[in-house]
């Protein structure tokens, strides 16, 4: 037997811990969440497999640790195995990083608070430093994965299909989804290609992390739930549909939608998925309903020490040391929520006659049931001689869910109807149960309500002929026929000829909020109340976001009724202005009926047109003559040739020598929103707007400055990051010395305009100058030190003197959507005027350049084959 080499046994061991890309982002993800992170972004590009990114704004790695942050078994979570007692992070196993770094490419950028600048470090295989630099990142840490299973071909062909790689896609969108849902206050984005496939902001609860992610109308049909037990300890917290919803809208064929937390760690666990699947299916008697998932949330909270997460090396499973008494507080609540069904819940495990007893606070819910229910029901309990034992544990049932206790306490919205629901359910086992007791007299019953039957059911043939062999049990008469009524041709007219009121066009203003003015929907006016109310909403569901909406309108109630009477005198006064701005619009609209003539008294909505007539000439036998229009348009048609024109125009353009005039022009053409010009003797088409944003990009370029905010840690210019030619010029370009100070800055227009302001101050003896970026500007994204340089470069390579040359691509691409927002901002009509204007300042501005994008040639008879001339 020989020794594997430690390369060999790094590579297979990883090889099990990282096996796929939802792996590589589960652990970085979890890093980052125990670096106590707010703002998370994931970025994948090909499926993950070409780059795997993952920035957060956390406490970052400090600079003594980074020597060893991506070696194996090397954590900063736990000391040693007594810690795992007390594990309050998501990874604690310290092979995360180091498994990566085996199968990919890594690098790490991190900064903490107390450093001035970032540094970007390269990894090898092993985890080890290879070279590093400095970044103009923020706080917190980035970690960049490239070419994953690079060394792993059968692993990298199995990701070739694209069914595979967007299963797996899938994966990692259902991972993130579980980590925003149960971190509400995390801002996560999850990027693909470039491209946002979704963004969750930060929000005060669970329910809002659902919403944001599943959506309202999902949301809508969920209860909050809630339970506790002391002994063990256990607290159970979700989200679980309403009782009796359809289940088309709250359940789904796959598991996606179901999450369960325990200690805020998503896991897959069988046996409590099991339960839910079980207790929300058997409410619907429909087949379809047994094989879906119910949309739910369920967190699991156990002391640290009961739960083992060290089972698989992706942490999804975990073992619990109290199993039973979980899975008996997670039936309690759904029993709690849904309702008892002995018939379709089957018991959990297998449990012997010495079996642990139910938890302490189940039996003390069993114990102080037994005293407090109705004297009737513990009638029925204490005949220990009934057969019925089923019938008695069943009643025990209905009344422990109507009772709560100190060691276990189950809430929901649905309390009442559980209630209503038992006692519905309790009337029906006590009529089985004098039925049961009563076995003689019931047959008896029956049989006497059959003979009965069968001697009503015995009539003779001239009775049914004649229509008396039923009869009204009450009145004792034959059963009459059922009249349809049907009213005569007077009231189908209406009274006085008047005309059939339409319920579908016609809309009463008494059934909406709204008044319908002028063709126009105005929201009707408030009152104090109404406008205090919707101020204060807001700011109670701020300070209790899980409060009730009759906690919140008890609320509301009590702060009107104590309201200052200056506060309520400014509410009083908006109701009287809103009052008389209804009134002010309703005046306009009545004046303007009364000019109108005609104008009917009430507004109705305009039916659509009847295709009646149409209809009749396509089937009637003898087609309707068609009317004649009493308004013809008069048209003269008038001979045109096209070889003509153009014959025409040589001839005027051989005998006319005079150089071609500037753009003319002759109208514009409305479908197009553009104006056809003359250009010497070439028509020509003129999109006014795009000539426009021309100008004013080409202004921008030349004129804009951009507003430089100070940073709150300046970035330090040296010829590494610069070059040593660009940091040169940079020290060469014009400045400006500061007062009270003996450092000066360079006041260079072509750094000034780009949003950069660097600062020279006097340096050490071996540096005796020192740069930095002291300002930069913010309106430009990811504006940075390589823009700087590109900068310089135009100025050192390429000459460049003015402003315009030396534009960096992230400052061009800000300028012109700027001049595209300027542009839109133009009115939609514009007047020859104004038409006239542009082209005069593009000939001035863009030296007669006419032909650019925003004009193309065109003849008009392509265009419009069929023109006629109309008199």
């Amino acid at each position: 037997m020989k020794q594997l080499p430690p390369d060999t046994v790094r590579l297979l061991s990883s090889s099990q811990v990282i096996t796929s890309v939802t792996n590589v982002v589960k652990e970085l993800m979890e890093n980052s969440l125990d670096a106590a992170a707010s703002v998370i972004d994931v970025k994948l590009e090909n499926y993950g497999l070409d780059r795997i990114e993952l920035r957060d704004n956390g406490c970052g790695i400090k600079a003594a640790d980074t020597a060893v942050m991506a070696v194996r078994h090397y954590t900063s979570k736990i000391c040693n195995h007594e810690d795992l007692e007390h594990l309050e992070t998501y990874g604690f196993r310290g092979e995360a990083l180091g498994s990566i770094c085996a199968v990919a490419e890594v690098a790490i950028t991190t900064k903490t608070g107390d450093e001035d600048i970032s540094l970007q470090y390269a990894l090898d295989f092993k985890g080890n430093i290879v070279s590093q630099k400095p970044t103009h990142l923020g706080q917190g840490t980035t970690v960049s994965v490239l070419k994953l299973f690079k060394n792993l071909p059968v692993r990298r062909q199995y990701y070739s299909s694209t069914k595979k790689c967007k299963d797996e896609l899938k994966k990692v969108q259902d991972l993130l989804t579980a980590y925003a849902i149960i971190k509400p206050e995390l801002r996560l984005t999850f990027t693909h290609n470039k491209v946002v496939v979704w963004q969750k902001a930060k929000v005060p609860d669970h329910r809002s992390a659902l919403v944001s992610m599943l959506g309202s109308s999902t949301v809508a049909n969920l209860l909050p739930v809630h339970h506790h037990q002391e002994e063990p300890e256990i607290i159970l917290d979700g989200l679980f549909p309403r009782p009796g919803a359809d289940y088309s809208s709250t359940s789904s064929s796959l598991p996606d939608k179901t999450f369960i937390f325990v200690n805020s760690r998503p896991v897959h666990h069988k046996e409590v998925m099991k339960l839910l699947r079980q207790h929300y299916s058997a409410q619907y008697p429909d087949e379809a309903a047994k094989n879906r998932y119910p949309i739910s949330m369920l967190k699991i909270s156990v002391s640290a020490s009961s739960v083992d997460v060290n089972l698989t090396p992706d942490k999804t499973q975990v073992l619990l040391l109290n199993k039973e008494s979980v899975l008996t507080a997670v039936e309690a609540l759904l029993v709690s929520l849904y309702g008892f069904r002995p018939d379709s819940i089957p018991q959990i495990g297998n449990q012997p006659d010495d079996a642990s007893p139910l938890p302490t606070g189940t039996s003390q819910a069993f114990s102080e049931t037994r005293e407090e229910a109705s004297p009737q029901i513990s009638a029925l309990n204490r005949e220990e001689d009934s057969p019925n034992d089923e019938l008695s544990a069943a009643k025990n049932n209905v009344s422990l869910d109507r009772q709560t206790s100190n060691g276990s306490s189950s809430s929901s919205v649905a309390e009442d109807w559980i209630v209503n629901r038992n006692l519905v359910g309790l009337e029906s086992t006590l009529s089985l149960c004098d039925d049961a007791q009563n076995p003689t007299t019931k047959e008896q019953e029956d049989s006497s309500r059959l003979v009965g039957d069968r001697k009503e059911e015995q009539f003779s043939a001239e009775a049914w002929s004649k229509g008396t062999s039923l009869s009204d049990p009450v009145s004792g008469k034959p059963l009459q026929p059922v009249q349809i009524f049907k009213p005569s041709i007077s009231e189908e007219n209406g009274p006085r000829g008047s005309a059939v009121k339409n319920v579908i066009t016609e809309k009463r203003a008494a059934l909406t909020a709204y008044d319908l003015i002028s063709s126009r929907v105005v929201r009707a006016p408030l009152s104090p109340a109404a406008l205090f109310e919707k101020e204060a909403r807001a700011k109670v569901l701020s300070e209790n976001p899980t409060a009730s909406r009759e906690d919140i309108n008890s609320t509301i109630q009590e702060r009107w009724e104590n309201l200052r009477e200056e506060e309520r005198k400014k509410f009083e006064e908006k109701a009287q202005k809103q009052l008389k701005h209804h009134e002010h619009v309703s005046k306009m609209a009545e004046g303007h009926k009364e000019k109108v003539p005609g104008t009917p008294k009430s507004i109705k909505r305009k039916a659509p047109l009847s295709n009646q007539q149409l209809l009749d000439e396509l089937f009637s036998a003898q087609p309707q003559k068609k009317m004649k229009n009493a308004t013809q348009k008069r048209t003269q048609p008038l001979s045109c040739s096209v070889a003509g024109l153009r014959l025409r125009l040589q001839r005027l353009s051989s005998q006319s020598q005079a150089p071609p005039q500037g753009p003319l022009l002759v109208n514009r053409l409305a479908s197009q929103s553009s104006w056809v010009i003359l250009y010497g003797q070439k028509l020509m088409l003129l999109n006014p707007f795009r000539v426009e944003e021309t100008l004013l990009f080409k202004r921008l370029l030349e004129n804009n400055v951009l507003p430089a905010v100070s940073l709150q840690n300046p970035i330090e210019l040296t010829d590494g990051n610069l070059g040593a030619e660009n940091f040169m010029a940079l020290c060469n370009m014009e400045q400006q010395t500061l007062e009270l100070s003996r450092a000066s800055t360079i006041s260079d227009p072509r750094l000034v305009a780009n949003g950069f302001q660097v600062t020279i101050s006097p340096g050490p003896a071996s540096a005796p100058r020192n740069l930095e970026v002291t300002a930069m500007a913010d309106c430009v994204p990811f504006l940075g030190v390589e823009d700087l340089r590109e900068i310089l470069t135009a100025v050192v390579r390429r000459k460049a003197q003015s402003v315009k040359e030396c534009r960096p691509l992230k400052v061009t691409n800000y300028l012109q959507g700027e001049a595209v927002r300027l542009a839109r901002q133009l009115p939609t009509n514009l007047s020859r005027e104004d038409v006239k204007d542009i082209l005069h300042r593009m000939e001035r501005q863009l030296e007669q350049r006419v032909r650019t994008r925003s004009t193309k040639q065109m003849c008009l008879h392509r265009e419009f084959p069929n023109a006629k001339v109309r008199s």
